[in-house]
């Protein structure tokens, strides 16, 4: 394994996986925020190439740190807290791709709803 699993890996693995390769993202409007189905865990381990076991302890920090959550049926998704994790990173790296996947005024409205900057004019 040529690169240490964190979180942040996880995260960006994440995004990557959706936004790049299956180009479908998830997302649940709440009156209490935004929400994002995370890739399975055994997707995330397929991707980065390590075994299913290696990314299981970091989902139960994620949980601990309040970044996802387990949906009996549905799987795993994003908190509050992951959702601006995971849009914020997918601001800053990964924006081009999603105005591609998104437009541009959809992303930023969900950008705005998250209380993350729109890209500047």
């Amino acid at each position: 394994m040529a690169t240490a699993l964190s979180i942040d890996l996880l995260f960006e693995a994440a995004v990557k996986i959706q936004v790049m390769h299956e180009r479908n993202i998830q997302l649940s409007f709440t009156e209490f925020g935004i929400y994002i189905k995370f890739p399975t865990t055994r997707r995330l381990a397929e991707f980065l190439d390590v075994p299913h076991y290696y990314v299981l302890p970091f989902f139960a920090v994620m949980e601990e740190e309040d970044l996802v959550t387990r949906v009996e049926r549905v799987g795993i998704a994003t908190t509050r807290k992951g959702t601006v994790r995971f849009l914020a990173m997918l601001n800053e790296r990964y924006r081009e791709d999603a105005e591609k996947l998104l437009g541009p005024a959809l992303l930023n409205d969900i950008l705005s709803s998250a209380q993350l900057p729109e890209k500047s004019p």
